[in-house]
Order: C-alpha cells, then structure tokens, then sequence
C-alpha cells in the first residue's frame, strides 16, 4: 500500500513509518519542519520526506494518509484530504490494526520518563533473548532506530497521553490496549489540551479500564496523583515501585548519582546495576522497566548485569563531546521536574564544576506560561541560564531570571545565544541545551563554535 504521512518527522510518526516500511509498505511524507534524529532515520531507511504541508505533496497513487496529531483543521494538507475523501487514520489507530494484533503490548505511559523507560524495557527484552519489538519516542543507541517489529511475541510502545488527531481527542495510549501498562509517574503538562491534573487522570483511568485482568499495571508507589487514579478502580494485579517505600519493587543507592544500585524484589535483593544513566529519576525508570520485563515472565537476574551496555536515548543528557574543556550536552526538556531531575543527576556526577543552561521554552505548556513559576526552581542547580525568549513568548523571561538562583540573561535569537554562551563558558564548565525542538541545531553549533 502506498502510505503518505503527515507529520512524519514527529517522534511517534517517524516510529510508524519505520514500522510500515519494514511491513513492505511504500512510504513518505511531509513535515512542517525537517530536523533530526527523525529526519536522518528516515532518510537512511529511503522514505521521501518533504517539507510543509501542500496539497501536491499527496501524490494520486496515495492509497491511505496517517495524520499526526500536530496537524488542525485549516491546515492545507488536511483540508485537501477531507475535500478529497482520501482515506485517512491516525497513527495510533494504525499502529493498533497493522501492528498490535497478536502481539504481548507492555505500555509505557508517564508525564516524564517515558522514552528513556520503553529503551529500558526493549533492551532488558531483547538481552532476555525475546527479540521485542518496539515504538520509542526518540532514537535509542543500542538498536540506533525508534521502531521495529520485532520477530518476539512482546511488542513495546511509548504511550503517551497526548490526543490522537484532529477528529479523535482521546489520548493515544487508550488505543494499544496493552497487556502490561507502565504508570510512570503523573503530572500536569499539555495546558494545550488539558485544564488540570484532574482532566489528564481521567485519561490515564481510561488506560486503567483497558488492562486485562491476567496482565499487569507497574505503578510508581511514591506518584500521588497515581494513587488517586488506581482508587477510580482497578481490575489488574498491581506491582508499585519506588525508593522510599513499602513496595513490591524498590533500589538501594549504592552510588548517589544513580549509576549503581541494587535491584530488591519483595525483598530478596535481584543483583547490582552499574549503568551510565544519572538521577534518582533514571532509577525509577530502570525499576519500572525490570517490573515490566518480569511480568512477562523475562528472565531479569540474568539481564540485569547486561544494563551495564546499555546506552541511553539520543537527546537524553547525550554528550555531544568536549571542546576547550567545555563538555556540551543536548537534552529533551520540556517541563520542569524533568529539567529539576536530569540537572539534580548531573550535579551529582560532576560535584561543584559550572553547569551552564541553554533553555529553549517551546513545548506548548512552557509556551503558553503554566510552568512560568516552577522553572526557576527546576534550575537551582545551574551556575547560569541562558534563555532563547522568542517573540512569542508569551510570559516575562525577567522575572523567571530574577527568581534563577545563578546567573541568568536572554537571547532573542539562536546566533545570540551562542555567542552568549561562548562569553559565558569556561574550561571545567558542563554546559547543557534542553528544549523538546531541533533548537536551530544549537548544542553542535556551539559545540563547533568552541
């Protein structure tokens, strides 16, 4: 089947036409903006991508269009499909019907963490020998593709809590009707589409009601607002994880940056993890993931020690390289405990050295204020913020930057933040880009710049 894709540079949409390529489909799409990791998977598996959203870009021979949930009424691309009746679906539904059936689906759904924990699950799979497939939201170095098929029973998918598409505003994660769902942890975010804490449990309740009595919900046992979900009901056996707590799952630090645990499972301590994640937060991850591999029956013992390979998410705290004596991370930020947890991790790691932030605000929540309050405290660990502060930034800057415990200043534009951040940095200095966009290709301009 011929297969255009709307919004194919998208993580998720990038992971679907991986997987309809692999399925012997012909495959390309269109994306208002072409940048990588996406773009380059695509490119090396052959798929055409082309840039905005034209009419023309669907060529006659298009037998059916994936919409991705970036796209709204009014958009070229999806009025001509509507005017055109062309036969359209969105990728999660696509996902569900070529790709799901038959299949052990294990869920990884959390406001933060989710990325980084599907990569966990696939890799603890695939060391237990059960060749999984997969849909990450990102790239994972150990298999260097976000989605495959797999020849494995199990089949891994990111589930994230965003709507659907245009014509279905369901989260996507109600849509993989999974065996073993992951709640990794709860909270607001997407002000685009939801009004409060309250309206994104409901949604995380309907992927509650879809989990089979014989499967299993991996739960982090220190989330509040996940305990309030699990009391709407819950009709699956519940295993909690956490580092503080009375829980079926729990660690022991043996380091305090994370990279060295123990792994405890009601009691009775599994082995040792030594791994190059950082954070108490990567360690919750890694007990969601090996709660999960177990549950569907992965033999986790002899896995475990294999964690010691495993290489991290492209984008997640990745060390692009040192340059002067200044080492440059990229990173996904988009809300503030998980600029607060990756920064905390960081620290950790490299004691009192400057940790210099370079922070784009794009996520539509950031954008649009609803964290404003919260991101100078998610910053107490920088030395200095350098902020890109767009013309559509909609809150003032000045006062996140006169609340920043370090130094703080804008930029208006990309060439300015690095120029900035060049002034800024020193030998010694670990200077980390976040921004959940391409950010103009920053953190190796600067890199290169040095």
């Amino acid at each position: 089947m011929k297969l255009h894709i709307l919004g194919i540079c998208g993580t998720f949409m990038g992971g679907v036409a991986a997987l309809a390529r692999e399925l012997g489909h012909e495959v390309d799409g269109s994306d208002q903006n072409v940048y990588p990791p996406m773009s380059t998977q695509l490119e090396q598996l052959g798929i055409t991508l082309t840039s905005g959203y034209k009419a023309e870009n669907i060529t006659a021979d298009t037998q059916q269009v994936i919409v991705g949930n970036a796209l709204s009424r009014g958009n070229p691309a999806v009025e001509y499909v509507l005017n055109q009746q062309l036969n359209y679906i969105s990728g999660a539904e696509w996902l569900r019907e070529n790709v799901l059936p038959k299949r052990t689906t294990l869920a990884v759904a959390g406001t933060h963490g989710k990325t980084t924990t599907t990569s966990i699950l696939a890799f603890l799979l695939e060391a237990a020998g059960r060749d999984p497939g997969f849909l990450v939201g990102g790239v994972p170095e150990n298999f260097g593709v976000s989605a495959r098929l797999g020849s494995g029973k199990e089949f891994v998918v990111e589930a994230d809590e965003y709507d659907t598409a245009f014509f279905d505003k369901r989260s996507k994660f109600v849509h993989y009707r999974p065996t073993v769902a992951i709640l990794n942890n709860l909270e607001f975010d997407h002000a685009d589409i939801f009004d409060d804490v309250a309206a994104i449990q409901r949604q995380f309740h309907h992927l509650v009601r879809i989990v089979p009595g014989n499967g299993k919900l991996i739960v982090n046992g220190e989330d509040k607002y996940l305990a309030e979900v699990l009391s709407m009901g819950a009709w699956s056996p519940v295993e909690r994880f956490s580092l503080e707590g009375d829980t079926e799952w729990t660690a022991r630090l043996i380091e305090n940056d994370g990279s060295r645990f123990a792994v405890i499972y009601k009691g009775t301590e599994l082995g040792i993890v030594e791994w190059s994640l950082l954070g108490r937060h990567n360690v919750l991850n890694g007990l969601a993931a090996i709660a999960a591999a177990n549950a569907v029956g992965a033999d986790v013992v002899t896995a475990l020690p294999r964690l010691a390979e495993f290489q991290s998410v492209k984008r997640r705290l990745e060390n692009l390289g040192n340059a002067n004596g200044v080492t440059v991370y990229d990173d996904f930020a988009h809300h503030p405990t998980a600029i607060r947890t990756t920064l905390e991790g960081l620290r950790a790691k490299v004691g009192t050295a400057r940790i210099v932030v370079a922070m784009e605000p794009r996520s539509n929540s950031m954008r649009l204020g609803s964290h404003a309050a919260e991101i100078a405290p998610s910053l107490d660990e920088a030395d200095a913020v350098v902020f890109l502060h767009r013309p559509e930034l909609s809150w003032d800057a000045g006062k996140v930057i006169s609340a920043l415990r370090g130094h703080g200043q804008t930029a208006m534009t990309v060439d300015a933040l690095i120029a900035e951040l060049k002034a800024l940095a020193k030998e010694g200095d670990h200077v980390v880009f976040m921004s959940n966009g391409g950010f103009e290709g920053a953190p190796r301009r600067f890199l290169a710049a040095l």
